[in-house]
């Protein structure tokens, strides 16, 4: 059984990412004095989303769990009273993109300046009231050794959001389908908003997110899936929660340039004996649903072909194995 994607777009250029992350421009504040009483083994990399009045609480909150580090990624135009803010609380390092760029970008930026173990990943929106995040939890977490623990997330209105994501395949054609219940230690796709518990190693041994794929929906898809056909799990747990302070943002899932990189990285190469690989006549499956011309078209499938050449021996399994044996393979032993 062969997994597709339907839909083309038109034609790009892109520049396939392997391990290195993508240079930034950006400048950085603060991070030069102790954070105080240090509790855990974890940074906080805090993601700043958009204009928020209660950033001095937030920081306040986080500060108080005991973490290790605690680094905040801003957007780029979004930052709103950073200087100020790195005055008031000289312990953050506060990134502030000078560039547009996704959040994979920023987290990858994030993840850069991380020296701890693990790292607590978070948008401001859920660090304002009730927030806490004690050494008890990050134990239970941390005991899963799991690339990505995820919480369960509630609205501002505390309605459980759907967080448990599943992919299948209906007459050949990947699909992913969510669910709102949460069973403590179940597998799932990805974390709703990237907010997760992770492995600062095991980040950085997947090689973050894909620079070139401009789709924040489809970068996050594609590091996740990755990061499962590598062998790494990402789970649910029922004592992680946190709650959203605004309403949440809605997820660009469009099927463009980027669903394509993302299917030919993770949906295309096969697994043969101890590696994966794309064999040249899939270039015509791929042909069949893209809207480009053999030129661009070819050059894609030649990239990223050989991308996956270089990460062969990598991969543990692929998507149909991934999808048909998604129970067995999600169960942590």
């Amino acid at each position: 059984m062969a997994i597709i994607m339907k839909n083309a777009v038109s034609a790009m250029n892109t520049t396939l990412s392997t391990s290195s992350f993508k240079k930034i421009n950006h400048t950085a504040l603060g991070g030069n004095e102790p954070l105080g009483k240090i509790l855990m083994p974890v940074s906080c990399l805090v993601i700043n989303r958009a204009s928020n009045q209660y950033r001095s609480r937030i920081f306040k909150n986080i500060i108080a769990c005991g973490f290790e580090q605690v680094v905040s990624v801003e957007s780029y135009g979004k930052a709103k009273n950073t200087e100020k803010l790195s005055q008031e609380f000289p312990m953050v390092k506060f990134m502030c993109a000078l560039e547009s760029c996704t959040k994979g970008d920023l987290l990858n930026l994030g993840f850069s300046e991380i020296k701890t173990p693990y790292v607590l990943v978070i948008h401001e929106d859920l660090c304002i009231d009730g927030f806490k995040f004690s050494t008890v939890l990050a134990k239970k977490l941390i005991e899963c050794h799991c690339f990505c623990v995820c919480p369960r997330l509630l609205s501002p209105e505390q309605q459980v959001l759907p967080v448990r994501f599943t992919p299948s395949a209906k007459k050949n054609s990947f699909e992913i389908e969510s669910s709102l219940g949460v069973v403590d230690k179940a597998a799932t796709l990805y974390p709703l908003d990237v907010t997760g518990f992770y492995d600062t190693k095991k980040f950085l041994q997947l090689g973050g997110f894909d620079s070139s794929i401009e789709s924040q929906y489809w970068q996050k898809l594609d590091l996740f899936f990755r990061a499962w056909l590598w062998g790494e799990k990402v789970i649910l747990s029922s004592a992680f929660s946190l709650a959203y302070s605004s309403e949440t943002f809605a997820e660009d899932k469009t099927a463009d340039y980027s669903s394509q990189q993302f299917y030919l990285k993770n949906l295309l190469p096969v697994f043969r004996n101890d590696h994966c690989e794309i064999k040249r006549f899939s270039y015509f499956s791929f042909k069949t649903h893209s809207a480009w011309g053999f030129s661009e078209s070819g050059k894609l499938f030649n990239q990223i072909r050989l991308w996956v050449k270089e990460n062969m021996y990598r991969f543990k399994m692929d998507a149909v194995t991934l999808t048909e044996r998604w129970n067995e393979l999600g169960a942590l032993k």
